[in-house]
Order: C-alpha cells, then structure tokens, then sequence
C-alpha cells in the first residue's frame, strides 16, 4: 500500500487527466400512451391500423398497446407476431375499447361506442358520407376527442393518409383493369401495355389528382398510351412535371372525352369533389359508345362515381357488365392490398404516436402540431368541424377557440 503522500497526490494527478466517460442527460419521457387497436368489423375492411413493426416500435418507447385477437389476419398478421413485437393479445373486445387511445381504421359502430368507457382520444377514417347523426352525439355525450385521419396534415400542408390512399388506389386500379382485360377474366385478352409490332393499349385517365397520377404512372410503366383528363389546368400542368414526360392531358370537353372514350380499351374513373358528390361525366350514351370488352374501373364510386352507369359494388362480386363494358365499382380498392396499405398506414402514424407521447399526449399534440389540430372534429365532447355541424344541424365551436383553455 502508498502511504507516501506525494506520490498519492501525483498518481491522483495523473488519473484526473485520463479520459472519462460523459454522463449526458437523457431526456424523460412527458408521457406513456395506452393504445387499443381493435379488430375491424366493417363490411370488407382488412386492414390493421398498425403492423407489428410499428407496434415494437411504440412498445421499445414505453408505450402500452393492446390488440384484439386476429386483428391482423386480413393483412396476414398473426397473433403471434404481434405478441413477439410486445402487444398484449386481448380476447375480449371491452378490454381493447377500455384503452385511452382506441385506434382503428374504419369509423366506429354504434355497437363499438357503447363499449367505449368515456373521455378517451378515438383515431379513425371519418368518412363523412357514411357517418351517422347518432354516432355523432354518442361520441360527443361520452366526452371523447375523436380524430379523422383522413384530415391531418404533414408538415407541407399535404394529407399524407388520401394522399397514399390515392397511391394506393390508383396503381391498383391498373393492375385490377389489366386483370379484367385478360381472356380468364372474361375479358378480351388484351395485355395492358405494349410490345414491339402490336398497338399498346389505350388508356384513359379522368382526374389528375393522386389517384390518375399513379394510375397514368402505371399505364405508361406497362407501356400503354395515356391520354389524361381533368377540369383544372393548373393540375394537368402539375401532373405532367411530376411524370417528367409528355402525355395527352385535356380540360374535360364532352366531344373530345367522348371521342377517347370509343377508342379506350380501359378508363379509370379517379375525379374527386371536395364536398359532396363527384361530378358524373361520363354519361350511359358515351359508355353505350365504347369497344365491347373495355374495362372502366370508377375509383370514384365512394363519392357517387363519375360514370352515369356505375353502381357500387365489392370485393366478393366486383364487376357487372353494362352495354358490352366491364364495371369495377368497388369502393375500397385499397382493402384488396391489405398488407400494403396497413404498411403505409403506420409509416404515417408511429412518427405521430410517437410524438404524442414526447408531448405528453393527445391534448398537448393537439395544441401544439397544426396539422394534427385540423384532424380533430370532436374535442372532449364538443363537436369541432362546421362541415358536420352544417350538415346534421349540430352546435359546433372552432377548435382555435379552445386552444386557450387548453
């Protein structure tokens, strides 16, 4: 042993200058989130509203989720990945609505709300078209903050969710059309595209928004000729930067459509209306006009379609055939790829979730992120949107009015 007290000093010198290791300060968590993710009941509706992936994620952050059983299997998710990824499996549905925040993709059943315990945060699709008046006020009595997710905005003002939807949408809506022109389809058997020394497929596109931009991305990815039409120049314009190349693009004149429609052998339907139904531009006398064996596929059928002749259909008989022409009429094309749009759809929300517990929870988020704010339609009971206050003739106040007492 030293006893020798300078030599003691000298060696504590020495070990004063050797490098040690920085304590950094780590950054507590404001809040753990209670996720419940329960299994969906609507008609056809195969999604999930996070994949297993995204559930680990939240789990490795100190987030609680609990999921239904067989929540997954339309998505080809089991239980057993889910569990491995650090949700708990509930067999009972209350359990799962008991949570305080219940997210899920579809809006919820009046069944769904009476299980729904009270002042919880409720993430969901609104779909204004098919909302009831009594769900309405079930959600606003049980005091709950309900979020449509289809009305969140990212950081450039843009709705990530109908935007990959659309995505989503409009590719499939092209491999649906190149299905149906296929000879076991009852189709022609035309191939969708083109190859050396035959005509490509002539393809025509109303709407350029997201939905015809993907569906024309597809088309000339296959090697079809595409002509585009849409009411607005401005998005004609944009569509053709974006697909950095030169395709037909037209204002929707009736003889000019009517003349693209005789020679189409497929027409995607993709028009959208900010409110209320899509404009029907297409009349029975344009369709009754068309190649016998052409495909129309309406992505638009959810908002009242843009073809005199649709009506809807699903997933279990998609198609009728009108005047020698196949209809695709399905409402949720993006439940036929489940597994991809459920990927798609936890790309955009673990960021988000994840954020809401940084914040602290749905309230701080809510006052603080804007584009989260102008998803909200019902805050802690108190309806938030004049769309459906106009509509259902319901009192409504501004969220921006309640941020103060926030």
């Amino acid at each position: 042993m030293i006893t020798d007290p300078e030599i003691l000093k000298k060696l504590i010198q020495q070990g004063s200058l050797l490098p040690k290791e920085e304590m950094l300060e780590i950054a507590r968590k404001k809040g753990s989130l209670y996720i419940g993710i329960p299994k969906e009941v609507s008609f056809q509706e195969r999604r999930v509203a996070l994949v297993p992936e995204a559930v680990s994620l939240l789990v490795a952050n100190g987030h609680r989720v609990k999921i239904e059983t067989k929540s997954g299997e339309g998505a080809n998710f089991t239980d057993n990945e889910y569990s491995e990824a650090g949700a708990e499996i509930c067999y009972d549905r209350k359990e799962v609505f008991s949570c305080d925040i219940i997210f899920k993709v579809a809006p919820p059943s009046e069944e769904e709300l009476e299980m729904m315990t009270g002042n919880q945060t409720l993430i969901s699709a609104l779909q204004l078209s098919v909302q009831p008046k009594v769900i309405l006020q079930k959600l606003m009595d049980k005091k709950i903050t309900a979020i449509a997710w289809d009305y969140i905005r990212d950081d450039e003002g843009v709705f990530p969710v109908v935007r990959t939807m659309g995505e989503i949408a409009g590719t499939t809506s092209m491999l649906v059309a190149g299905e149906l022109l296929s000879s076991f389809s009852t189709g022609k058997g035309i191939m969708l595209g083109g190859i050396a020394g035959v005509q490509p497929t002539e393809v025509v596109v109303i709407g350029a928004g997201t939905v015809g931009e993907f569906a024309t991305r597809a088309a000339l990815g296959l090697g079809a000729s595409v002509k585009v039409f849409d009411n607005s120049l401005s998005k004609l314009r944009r569509l053709q930067n974006d697909l950095g190349t030169r395709v037909y693009t037209s204002v929707l004149q009736p003889k000019v459509l009517a003349k693209s429609l005789k020679r189409a052998d497929v027409v995607i339907g993709a028009l959208r209306a900010p409110l209320g139904r899509t404009p029907c531009v297409v009349t029975e006398e344009m369709v009754e006009s068309m190649k016998s064996g052409s495909v129309l596929v309406d992505v638009s059928i959810d908002q009242g379609g843009c073809f005199e002749t649709s009506r809807i259909t699903n997933h279990n008989e998609p198609t009728f055939e009108k005047h020698g022409v196949i209809h695709y009429c399905v409402p949720n094309i993006a439940s036929r790829v489940s597994r991809t749009a459920s990927f798609a759809l936890s790309n955009i929300f673990s960021p988000i979730l994840l954020d809401m517990g940084d914040h602290g929870g749905c309230k701080d988020l809510i006052k603080n992120d804007e584009g989260f704010r102008s998803g909200v339609y019902i805050y802690k009971g108190t309806l938030t949107s004049e769309v459906l206050g106009k509509v259902f003739g319901l009192k409504y106040k501004s969220i921006e009015l309640l941020l103060p007492g926030m």
